[in-house]
């Protein structure tokens, strides 16, 4: 896609109305927490910045401060002050980066599984379950970090609960901590980064389209609304199961070849509210 299109894109009012729509949720949340607009356009003018020297190379030669000024709107000179600086890729809270793997591990191995393919509750300790142990799980993923450590982290976030026999159940089917703000904040760039990163791929006609569609009713009661909250929930928690299972089978399988540096999300949500006419959110 040539500069005019894309031009011409970014001056589409469809695009533009699509844009202030998904900001809305945005501003919002950045507002309860107190970050109003002059923080959050200075957060977005480094991103642009940093978006403009990493993804949109001119042909092999060096991105200067000129072009990425260009292509992002910010002047130069703060250009060349943001790109010294250069936004610090930020590493996921320890908690997540070991607990994803953890859960996943749980989720998936069919010796952590029931029945019914739901995750056991675990002995805490490897004394009393052996290898069927949340000792013995964490273990499996990193000796580096005691699995007392984990759970105390855990129990904390509402990952897990411990019962009166010492066993620990996992409350949810994947790793989305009950508290914790920078853990939440985390999947909220991940997933929500690359949901967005799917739709502009579609956008700007990338071949072949992701997956990215929704299903949307409205003129519903609350009972109706319950009823298919739960639902939902029952079919993505399956859905996400299956994926990651096979998911960690070909990770197994494609271990030292020298192809193997993908990654993928598969995602899944579910919202509802009051219908709010004239608010601007026309579905």
């Amino acid at each position: 896609m040539d500069m005019a299109t894309r031009v011409s894109l970014v001056a589409s009012p469809a695009l533009a109305r699509a844009v202030q729509r998904l900001l809305r949720p945005l501003a919002r949340l950045l507002m309860a927490y107190g970050i109003n607009y002059v923080a959050f356009s200075n957060l977005a003018k480094g991103v642009f910045v940093d978006v403009a020297a990493r993804d949109f190379p001119d042909d092999g030669a060096s991105v200067t401060d000129s072009r990425v000024s260009l292509l992002s709107g910010v002047h130069r000179r703060e250009v060349k002050r943001l790109r010294e600086e250069m936004l610090l890729r930020a590493a996921p809270p320890p908690v997540v980066s070991l607990g994803a793997q953890v859960v996943s591990r749980w989720c998936a191995d069919a010796a952590y599984l029931d029945g019914q393919r739901h995750p056991l509750a675990l002995p805490r300790l490897a004394s009393q379950g052996g290898d069927l142990s949340f000792e013995r799980l964490v273990e499996s993923v990193s000796k580096d970090i005691r699995s007392r450590a984990v759970l105390d982290e855990w129990l904390r976030l509402g990952v897990v609960t411990l019962d009166a026999e010492d066993r620990v159940h996992l409350v949810e089917h994947a790793f989305v901590p009950a508290r914790g703000l920078d853990e939440k904040s985390f999947y909220l760039g991940k997933n929500i980064g690359d949901h967005l990163a799917a739709v502009g791929h579609n956008l700007l006609d990338g071949q072949p389209p992701f997956l990215e569609r929704s299903v949307y009713c409205d003129g519903l009661s609350a009972e109706s609304i319950e009823q298919l909250r739960v639902l939902s929930r029952e079919l993505a928690i399956s859905a996400m199961q299956e994926i990651n299972r096979r998911a960690l089978e070909l990770q197994e399988a494609d271990h030292g070849r020298p192809d193997a540096a993908r990654r993928m999300t598969f995602g899944v949500y579910y919202y509802s509210e009051d219908a709010q006419p004239g608010r601007g959110e026309g579905r």
